[in-house]
């Protein structure tokens, strides 16, 4: 019985919504466009997030990045800027680390020069960077080796001219050659390659975080990617001068590392090897030339924005959501001024103050729900759109669509309540003489 009167009741909702086929379909438009919006911020929002976290993780959790900083500039009496000579990490400071401070899994010292020429036969010239490493190197960042091997023990004492190349660096330089076994020159020198790995991450998968730390970040500025060479060939050689010029003047100046990568055991001795790590090098170096990079708490901070940028952007969208209830509630009430002699009927032939609001209140949740779920339709092809125009990540999870959808149907009992009580509170006899 409950059933039957239940259909008969959709029944007559989805005629009397029927008969105002525009009107219904332009009341139905604040709950698409709401329902869409809170789908799509919130799957643009976790797929930005997401990508921020993946490129922490990469750096690794049990990671801690000591960066080169240039120091401030000083000013002399003659308001020159006093030329920097020598500034940053060094190898000694890898060796001291190594040697007095313990419960350190991995040190990788690593030496970057940027924008350098290589050539394979006469093919045309390439910009790439040079990395400097240690065999280990790969226990800390995420390289991945495609073809070959990757630096040995035996290339690093014996200071072998020896490379591996990332996978966009082989297809510039050697376009239809294969790379293996071949030799690539650069400065004059020549070097053989042993391997390849995959190409860094590329900008789709950035986020700032992982720019210049322990991932091999895409180079940007015209280089094509990154080739690894053996620390000590680098220290060998290339030149650790670099030339600068500020307002006219030109200074040299000396770097010796560009970071160095220390990894502990655990998540809990990262923090505590922070200090330790700082006053160590605090002896060592009497400027402010280095900062120490913990991606563990990037990745709590990064977790912390999550939930923080989640919440704006869906009480952002959820305020279209209230705009498009406010709509419908609208209507509706216009629907009950215009349908007072029809209420006033029913009620006379003996139809409850329930059978009235029961009638009302379910044409107001097939506006919502059919909207809802419109939203949810267009609100799944939005970021997909995004991710494939925009090049942008996106991520809708399940929560966002049952999120959305709960929100529309309370929308429509919200709103739908009023409306349906001033309905069914009318009294029958004015009703009838309604004209």
């Amino acid at each position: 019985m409950f059933l039957f009167h239940l259909k008969r009741t959709a029944k007559l909702g989805i005629k009397s919504l029927w008969m105002h086929r525009l009107r219904s379909t332009l009341t139905m438009l604040g709950i698409i466009f709401g329902v869409c919006s809170v789908i799509a911020m919130l799957a643009i929002g976790e797929g930005a997030s997401q990508a921020a976290q993946e490129a922490i993780k990469q750096l690794g959790s049990t990671n801690l990045i000591i960066e080169t900083a240039k120091p401030p500039e000083k000013q002399t009496d003659t308001g020159k800027v006093e030329t920097v000579h020598k500034y940053g990490l060094t190898y000694v400071d890898a060796e001291s680390i190594h040697n007095t401070i313990p419960n350190i899994q991995v040190i990788v010292p690593v030496r970057e020069i940027d924008r350098q020429e290589v050539r394979y036969l006469n093919h045309p010239k390439v910009a790439i960077r040079i990395i400097g490493t240690v065999p280990w190197y790969t226990e800390t960042s995420p390289v991945r080796l495609i073809r070959g091997r990757f630096l040995s023990s035996t290339d690093l004492h014996h200071q072998q001219k020896v490379c591996v190349v990332d996978e966009e660096v082989a297809r510039k330089l050697f376009i239809f050659d294969d790379p293996m076994d071949k030799d690539i020159r650069t400065q004059g020198n020549y070097y053989r390659v042993v391997g390849v790995v995959g190409a860094p991450a590329s900008a789709y998968g950035q986020s700032g975080f992982g720019k210049d730390m322990a991932a091999p970040t895409k180079p940007s500025g015209g280089v094509v990617g990154n080739i690894y060479v053996p620390l000590t060939t680098a220290k060998c050689r290339f030149s650790e001068l670099s030339a600068s010029f500020s307002s006219g003047s030109r200074s040299i100046e000396r770097v010796e590392l560009q970071k160095i990568i220390v990894k502990v055991d655990s998540d809990e001795q990262v923090l505590p090897m922070r200090d330790i790590l700082d006053a160590s090098l605090a002896r060592l170096h009497d400027k402010s030339d280095y900062h120490i990079v913990v991606p563990l708490e990037l990745l709590r901070q990064a977790a912390r924005t999550r939930r923080i940028f989640s919440i704006v952007l869906g009480s952002i969208a959820a305020i279209s959501l209230l705009v498009g209830g406010i709509g419908i509630m609208n209507i509706m009430l216009a629907t009950v001024s215009e349908r007072t002699r029809e209420i006033g009927i029913r009620r006379a032939l003996g139809a409850r103050k329930r059978d009235i609001i029961v009638q009302f209140l379910s044409e107001t949740l097939l506006l919502t729900l059919t909207g809802g779920i419109l939203g949810i339709i267009l609100g799944s092809l939005i970021p997909f759109l995004v991710t494939y125009f925009g090049r942008m990540p996106t991520v809708i999870t399940a929560g966002s669509l049952v999120l959305a959808f709960g929100i529309s149907a309370l929308v429509g009992v919200a709103f739908g309540l009023y409306p349906a009580y001033r309905a069914a509170n009318m009294d029958p006899i004015e009703s009838l003489r309604h004209e």
